[in-house]
């Protein structure tokens, strides 16, 4: 009786056949090459295709990591003379968009709450912030009483208070020769 237990727990264990196993598998072709039909021609077609495109793969992917320890590098430099020097285009990216010595009082009443330096009602905003110094001259020229407003021109006013390259270039050299701030031009961009 033990005998018999022990043979009936073996067929329980044994595994699914290939058929059951294939029909399931999400693995293109495997469930046509393993399949409960027996057309014999389609399913030799179906092993070959499957055997061709799995040889293929292997080439590939052998030759690559063939071509990979091989270290390949290619070097290959042209040197042509210029007789004109072609300057780069270089951009000077500068967090204070503008210069605040050079703002008028007419500048701040029309832009002050733009540039964060009033609030709303034309009043210095957040003076513990500012140094005493930037925050003597913000208040003379903060003071609008008896002020009367001229038009105002937001590319004007970044033309004026914005960085001028004769200022910003301290020294220049490019490839040997010395350049000067005659040798950029600007380019404006729109505001956004």
């Amino acid at each position: 009786m033990d005998l018999k237990t022990d043979s009936e727990e073996m067929d329980c264990e044994q595994p699914p056949p290939i058929e059951v196993f294939a029909s399931r598998s999400t693995l293109h072709g495997i469930s046509h090459m393993f399949t409960y039909e027996r057309i014999c021609i389609k399913r030799c077609l179906w092993i070959l295709f499957f055997m061709g495109s799995v040889s293929v793969l292997l080439m590939v992917c052998i030759d690559r990591v063939q071509f990979y320890f091989e270290y390949p590098h290619i070097t290959k430099l042209d040197e042509v003379t210029a007789p004109l020097m072609v300057f780069p285009a270089i951009t000077f990216c500068n967090l204070n968009s503008f210069r605040f010595s050079r703002v008028t009082r007419n500048d701040l009443y029309h832009a002050g709450e733009l540039l964060a330096l009033l609030n709303g009602r034309y009043e210095i905003r957040d003076t513990h912030m500012v140094e005493e110094s930037v925050l003597e001259t913000l208040k003379v020229k903060a003071d609008f009483h008896s002020f009367k407003p001229r038009p105002f021109n937001m590319r004007e006013f970044y033309d004026r208070t914005g960085h001028d390259i004769k200022e910003m270039l301290l020294s220049c050299y490019y490839r040997g020769s010395e350049c000067s701030a005659d040798d950029f031009k600007v380019v404006s961009h729109p505001v956004r």
